[in-house]
């Protein structure tokens, strides 16, 4: 029976057919022919409703049982475009499943039992239509056709193929009941992770919650989106164009791409900042802090330090161009900075200074200063000899007075970082020129981003040169969290008129391959960033990757601990899957057993040889709400959600179909394209060096032609 009992069974045939059928039959009888029942006309109209009655009730039973069967085996088809994507005020949609209780567990156990395996497995004439396929791939037309016939996808198909999703449906199709599953958005804050192995939909996840946070509005303005997309997708670009024109925000979108200079907007990760402080901290907060590393990461946060409280009292704007040169060449900021501040305090020191100058010959320039230039031992004699304090000039000083050779060896660290930063095209990106108005690149920053409540796209380029990638893209994390830190203080409107320090606006940070591009400066960004309204959503593999990363299991622990709502998809690492498992309770769950058994008679001359027992015993046993296998088996487009508070949901979201509307300007087309063409998988795009073909566009072509000479035996031409 459909109805509930103590242990529910709704993998089995569909015996209420029968029930349905006689009911029929009987009706029918009563109408045609109520003379056969002694019935009279009256009585026979009556009789058939009753009949026709209990029918529809056995009907709608049956129908129960034949829908939990057909989606055990197959699940409706789920799409949806991109306009019809439902986006509220008040909650996060998600995707479409069911809260799962224990009986979920229950019907999900009864799929793994022999006696039903027909009823969950392929049919015999679907598999013979499978390997039918695999046999006449090579086949003569006439009967490639036949082929063609048995892949045809629709109802009217018997065999027609499973979706290619992989996995198995079941873990969706116990419960045919389906609603539309949404996360508050209050819960946001509270930081989301996203976890799932390589081409199993995170991406167009991102590109769900992505579609709702740039069309929404609260109070009347829309939300600050900005996405880190270390690979490059194509399709995740364009879907966020699409989405900012729709909503009317196309003046609002900027495009920060490592891999296409020439169209990307530029920013300067260390031009901006509440205390100057922080652009040490953000330059030195990459370097290596474990072992021997340690004293030096030290060393050259003090001498980045010094050099950005130079150039902000020269009035220049630290970037990393400045930061390098000065690095490398620290006597050059020394002399600028003592000219200044001499030709402010004492106009007469420079005359003096000159004096020393001309007197110094190898005898006289002392042991730590050799190789450095004159002038600078000159000031540093001027300086030992009357009482200046001033704490800049005191920082370069000291500086100075080490050992040129001690000084290159501290600082060595510091320079491989720098030139990551700095080399080729990339400098003009991150070291913009803010006074040349002849490039039509804009210039952005994070707090110019909130305040505009616009939307940004970050590609990092990984796939060309991860160490970069993972240098820009830390830098960017850390510029965000001094930024969160200031809004949290005083408000995203400090120094405007009317300023309000309670004013928070929600800033969604979507990081696709987040382990890529975090650093110890990730954590205070989910653990104390929700004050400031950031709303972390994290996408990764395993937590292996972030492990590895941090290369601290303590920290990989305390990084996942700050995250509240997590969605799994399919995973192949059982300690991940276990992040997951782990968390739930066990459940008790009904289980039948037949038992079956005879005993002989003792008594020879009693009138029963043998008594016989069968019983039907049912049990209770308790097992784990959901194991770590079903987790491996997802299958595509399908999670497991923990959200609002540990409430387990099973979710699948919709397939994307495209618009016929959606257009691009010409260049982000020409960019897309190219990161089509170029677009490596996740799971391996860390061995690549270089994108394939990039190597011609980056090469003179007088170099290109000679190699290829050189390839075919001809001698190069001069």
């Amino acid at each position: 029976m459909a109805q509930r009992h103590a242990v529910e069974v709704l993998l089995r045939p569909a015996v209420e057919l029968y029930t349905v059928a006689i009911c029929g039959a009987a009706a029918a009888l009563c109408l045609i022919a109520p003379w056969s029942l002694a019935l009279s006309p009256a009585l026979a109209i009556g009789t058939a409703l009753a009949f026709l009655i209990f029918g529809a009730v056995r009907w709608r039973e049956a129908r129960v049982i034949l829908r939990y069967r057909r989606h055990i085996r197959r699940l409706p088809h789920y799409v949806m475009t991109s306009r019809d994507v439902p986006v509220s005020q008040q909650r996060l949609f998600i995707g479409r499943g069911f809260h799962w209780e224990p009986q979920h567990t229950h019907r999900l156990m009864q799929t793994y039992r022999p006696e039903f395996r027909r009823l969950v497995e392929p049919t015999r004439a679907y598999r013979t239509a499978r390997r039918l396929e695999a046999q006449l791939e090579f086949a003569p037309a006439p009967l490639a056709r036949l082929a063609r016939a048995t892949r045809w996808d629709s109802v009217l198909n018997p065999v027609r193929p499973l979706p290619p999703l992989g996995g198995l449906p079941r873990l969706h199709g116990i419960e045919p009941n389906e609603i539309d599953v949404t996360l508050p958005l209050g819960e946001r804050v509270g930081q989301t992770l996203v976890l799932g192995t390589t081409r199993v939909g995170k991406t167009r996840l991102a590109e769900l919650f992505i579609t709702q946070d740039i069309r929404r509005k609260v109070n009347g303005e829309h939300e600050v989106v900005i996405v880190f997309d270390p690979k490059g997708d194509a399709d995740l670009l364009k879907r966020m164009y699409v989405e900012a024109k729709r909503a009317g925000r196309d003046g609002e979108f900027y495009v920060f791409h490592l891999g296409w200079p020439d169209i990307s907007a530029r920013y300067n990760a260390v031009g901006r900042f509440g205390r100057i402080s922080e652009v040490a901290t953000r330059i030195a907060g990459q370097l290596s802090g474990e072992g021997n590393s340690a004293a030096f990461r030290e060393f050259a946060w003090r001498f980045v330090n010094i050099i950005a409280r130079a150039l902000v009292e020269l009035g220049q704007r630290p970037d990393y161009l400045l930061i390098q040169r000065h690095v490398i060449n620290i006597d050059a900021l020394f002399m600028e900075y003592a000219a200044q501040f001499f030709a402010r305090t004492e106009p007469k020191a420079w005359e003096i200074i000159v004096q020393l100058e001309a007197k110094l010959n190898d005898k006289t320039i002392p042991r730590n200063m050799i190789g450095r230039e004159k002038r600078v031992v000159a000031i540093e004699q001027y300086l030992s000899q009357v009482r200046v304090y001033d704490p800049v000039l005191d920082g370069l000083r000291s500086a100075v007075r080490y050992d040129r050779t001690y000084f290159d060896k501290i600082v060595a660290s510091l320079l491989p970082l720098l030139e990551k930063l700095t080399t080729g095209k990339i400098a003009q990106l991150l070291a913009p020129n803010y006074s040349d108005l002849n490039d039509p690149r804009p210039i952005f920053d994070w707090m110019q981003i909130i305040r505009k409540r616009a939307v940004v796209y970050v590609g990092l380029d990984a796939l060309s040169d991860a160490e970069v990638s993972a240098a820009v893209g830390n830098s960017m994390f850390s510029d965000l969290v001094s930024v969160a830190g200031h809004i949290y203080k005083f408000g995203i409107d400090d120094g405007l008129p009317g300023a309000s320090t309670s004013q928070r606006i929600p800033i969604n940070v979507h990081a696709d391959e987040f382990n890529e591009l975090m650093g110890d400066e990730f954590i205070p960004m989910v653990n104390k960033g929700g004050g400031a309204g950031i709303q972390v959503t994290a996408y990764t593999q395993t937590l292996s990757d972030i492990e590895a990363r941090i290369g601290n299991r303590a920290k990989a622990g305390q990084v996942i601990g700050n995250f509240n709502n997590l969605l799994m998809l399919r995973v192949r690492e059982t300690a991940t899957a276990e992040l997951l498992t782990r968390q739930l309770p066990k459940v008790d769950v009904y289980m039948t057993s037949l038992v079956s058994g005879a005993t002989d008679s003792s008594d020879p001359h009693g009138n029963t040889a043998f008594t016989s027992n069968t019983q039907d015993r049912v049990t209770t046993s308790s097992v784990p709400l959901i194991e770590p296998a079903h987790v491996v088996s997802l299958p595509k487009g399908q999670c497991f959600a923990l959200i609002e508070g540990g409430q387990l949901w099973k979710v699948r979201m919709p397939l994307p179909t495209p618009d016929p509307d959606e257009a691009m300007p010409k260049d982000l087309q020409e960019l897309a394209a190219r990161m089509r063409q170029h677009y490596v998988e996740a799971g391996e795009w860390w061995d690549s060096r270089a994108l394939p073909g990039l190597q011609d566009q980056t090469l003179p072509a007088d170099l290109i032609d000679d190699f290829r000479q050189m390839a075919t035996g001809d001698a190069p031409t001069t």
